[in-house]
């Protein structure tokens, strides 16, 4: 292995490594990556192309270098508000804390091109190691996939992507999606609807694919208009219910994502003068805490959000300890029944 393939390797290339391969001081490197007058152009040129050609990246906490270096993980979530992403980063963090790990939390908004600055703000700020939840907006991992050259571990959860690079922590989806379908159909619900997101997502993948193995099971026929599979966001979420609900024959139930999703259609439902569960059955995913508060209670899944933080803390944890083999672990959920579900 050469010198370039072995900084390649490596987490992260320091001034000392530059400065060792050119045989200068590094002051002399730190001084002539700033551009400084007092060294040499053909010096900086130097030094400056074999940064490049190694990836260095500076380090903000260089001064610390001194004294005890803080052992930091990062955080991506699409969003830090709802309950599901806090209470699975309150996972994260007390298992961190317990470990001598800081946490650093971002958010992508949902946004692809938030998510890459994201990683690359953490990167630079020396994370030892990463747990992310894809934003809806990313369908190219390569950013992701340049963590894993560089030997930077990451931990997905939720919305995982390149699980044979990567360890990751996520619920039941297909189990749950069939589980709560089949409490429909048992209830006497015959044309169920679905409302999910992006089919680009795995969770939304294996959720439909609950869904709809659900209603074969009961022998129930597929009717392609009874899915809408778009944006996990209120607006799309009322639109597709408006869908729905036009169809010369609507459905009596719908499954739908996550909660956003569900207080969308809930909005909409009402708004069309209609009762649920009398004239159209509601049901919904990750059982934020308003599931309780809206008239009638939702029916929902509930995730172990707590649970799946520290698990994927542990997974990432271990990685950084020991390395070793890539692992899928799936958090059990439970099927909360409340009045919007049974007649």
């Amino acid at each position: 292995m050469t010198q370039i393939d072995a900084m390649n390797k490596k987490r992260h290339v320091s001034l000392k490594d530059i400065a060792t391969e050119l045989g200068v001081s590094i002051s002399t490197v730190s001084r002539a990556l700033k551009g400084s007058s007092e060294i040499s152009p053909e010096m900086i040129d130097r030094i400056k192309t074999l940064a490049k050609e190694w990836n260095y990246r500076p380090n903000p906490f260089a001064i610390s270098l001194l004294k005890d270096t803080p052992r930091i993980i990062g955080i991506i979530v699409p969003d830090i508000v709802t309950h599901f992403y806090s209470s699975i980063i309150s996972g994260i963090e007390d298992v961190a804390t317990q470990n001598g790990y800081f946490v650093i939390i971002t958010s992508s908004y949902e946004q692809y091109e938030r998510e890459k600055q994201c990683v690359d703000h953490l990167v630079n700020t020396r994370v030892e190691g990463i747990i992310a939840c894809l934003s809806q907006e990313t369908k190219d991992y390569s950013h992701f996939k340049a963590l894993a050259d560089s030997s930077i571990p990451v931990i997905f959860f939720d919305r995982v992507c390149l699980t044979d690079l990567f360890s990751s922590v996520v619920a039941d989806n297909i189990a749950s999606a069939k589980l709560v379908t089949l409490h429909l159909l048992d209830h006497h619900f015959k044309r169920i609807g679905f409302i999910g997101g992006s089919n680009h997502l795995e969770i939304v993948k294996q959720r439909k694919h609950g869904y709809l193995e659900a209603l074969r099971e009961k022998g129930i026929p597929i009717e392609r208009e009874l899915v809408i599979c778009e944006k996990m966001t209120y607006e799309e979420g009322r639109e597709a219910t408006r869908k729905l609900l036009a169809l010369p024959h609507p459905p009596d139930a719908i499954v739908a994502m996550n909660d956003t999703l569900a207080f969308a259609a809930l909005k909409e439902i009402k708004q069309q003068h209609l009762r649920i569960p009398e004239d159209l059955a509601l049901v919904s995913y990750t059982d934020e805490l308003h599931a309780c508060y809206v008239e009638p209670n939702l029916t929902a899944i509930t995730h172990q959000t707590y649970k799946m933080g520290e698990a994927a803390c542990h997974l990432l944890l271990n990685q950084l300890r020991e390395g070793g083999e890539i692992k899928q672990v799936v958090i059990p959920t439970q099927l909360q029944i409340r009045e919007s579900s049974v007649k």
